[in-house]
């Protein structure tokens, strides 16, 4: 399965950046729905307040999923991939 990689950096209120891949299907191209993912994500660390848009999300590529990802893209439609301050 064939995977798009959108690379988002979100503003955190003491100062810092949270850095995280927000990783869906290629055929969801529309950004309203990849920055909904984002949110959800978002609100579940407790960080629903925070903004969202294209500003801070943006397609970076295309990708083949790894296997270990699958089972969560299937249940819920994407996958948060944590890189920094999560």
């Amino acid at each position: 399965m064939k995977v798009a990689v959108w690379d988002t950096c979100v503003p955190l209120n003491n100062g810092k950046q949270m850095h995280f891949d927000i990783i869906a299907p290629e055929e969801i191209t529309d950004e309203s729905v990849i920055h909904q993912f984002g949110k959800e994500y978002l609100a579940s660390k407790g960080l629903g307040n925070l903004p969202l848009t294209a500003r801070e999300s943006s397609f970076c590529h295309i990708e083949e999923l790894k296997k270990e990802r699958e089972e969560e893209i299937q249940k819920k439609g994407y996958y948060i991939y944590e890189m920094e301050n999560c």
